[in-house]
């Protein structure tokens, strides 16, 4: 029996063929990142662009997975393609509990017009930032119309990962908690869509109204994310929210903002690798002889800390 290919370009193309399995390998590559992610990186990069990208974030609980696959069954009725990217920043092996809200998901694991994973970094340098990006990088080029990408949380990095997409849908629940809270989370930052999901419980009116109030009270440009309400397990709202994704983009596209969004976020992870690759650069001189001698100085009293820098620094230049 033949072994696989691990090359990255032989994967893609065995996945541009309809492969699945060289698909998974390809997202497992990105995960570990190294060398054959950068392969695989310039590989794909001058053939991105088709795509759209959907970022969904909200607190564990508020019922995004079962709102991901509600969009699913919207999408595939309308004869169109979606890969799904459920990430979770939290857990370096299995993704976490997320992977039991792919049960959620079980009406679609056999439609070939779906693709789902579930991602968590595997020692790629900088993490999720930086694989989440290359992983819809890769299903765009295979031609993947719509991407989905579902955060476990709203933590920093899974907000980020979140506003990394064309549109971003918050996801929260009746009685959320205060409008404080949700600032700092950087929700208000990022929102497109605001959808209350689980609305048929009590307090859901009132949730629309701290959002609206909150709203009122932000620096908002033309667009102002509307509030979509939702009960995801009862298979009511998708249809209204997924209409609202096709406003948005609309928006995007006629006023110019989404190149405008896109030229941002890549910039934003050239920032992110040149960031990392220093700090990777000092972290290994940091376990140099010579460093093990600077400290000893530092102790001693006979240089300052400043000083003690810069003579790492020039050491990590090389």
């Amino acid at each position: 029996m033949n072994r696989p290919s691990t090359d990255p370009v032989a994967l893609f193309e065995a996945a541009r063929e309809g492969k699945r399995l060289a698909l998974a390998r390809l997202m497992s590559l990105v995960e570990r990142g190294g060398d054959a992610a950068r392969v695989l990186g310039a590989h794909t990069y001058s053939q991105i662009g088709a795509a759209y990208t959907v970022g969904m974030t909200g607190a564990p609980g508020s019922g995004k997975s079962s709102l991901a696959a509600e969009l699913a069954s919207v999408v595939r009725s309308e004869q169109q393609r979606l890969a799904i990217l459920a990430v979770d920043p939290s857990s370096p092996y299995t993704g976490g509990a997320i992977l039991g809200d792919r049960v959620r998901m079980q009406d679609h694991v056999t439609d070939d017009g779906i693709y789902i994973r579930s991602m968590a970094t595997r020692g790629h340098l900088g993490g999720l930032s930086l694989a989440a990006p290359q992983a819809i990088r890769v299903l765009d080029a295979l031609s993947w119309p719509w991407i989905l990408v579902e955060t476990v949380g709203v933590g920093q990095v899974e907000v980020e990962i979140a506003g990394a997409a064309d549109t971003t849908i918050v996801v929260v629940n009746p009685g959320w908690g205060d409008a404080v809270q949700a600032n700092k989370a950087g929700l208000m930052e990022i929102a497109d869509i605001f959808v209350i999901n689980k609305s048929d419980r009590k307090g859901a009116d009132d949730t629309r109204r701290d959002i609206q109030q909150m709203l009122e009270l932000s620096s908002l440009g033309d667009w102002e994310p509307p509030i979509v309400m939702t009960v995801a397990t009862d298979h009511i709202g998708a249809d209204e929210l997924w209409q609202t994704v096709g406003e948005h983009r609309s928006y995007l596209q006629e006023s110019g903002e989404l190149q405008v969004r896109r030229n941002l976020r890549v910039q934003a992870e050239l920032t992110e690798i040149v960031t990392q690759s220093l700090e990777q650069r000092v972290i290994n001189t940091m376990e140099s002889p010579e460093t093990a001698e600077l400290k000893e100085k530092l102790a001693r009293g006979e240089i300052d800390p400043y000083a003690a820098a810069a003579r790492l620094i020039e050491l990590s230049n090389g």
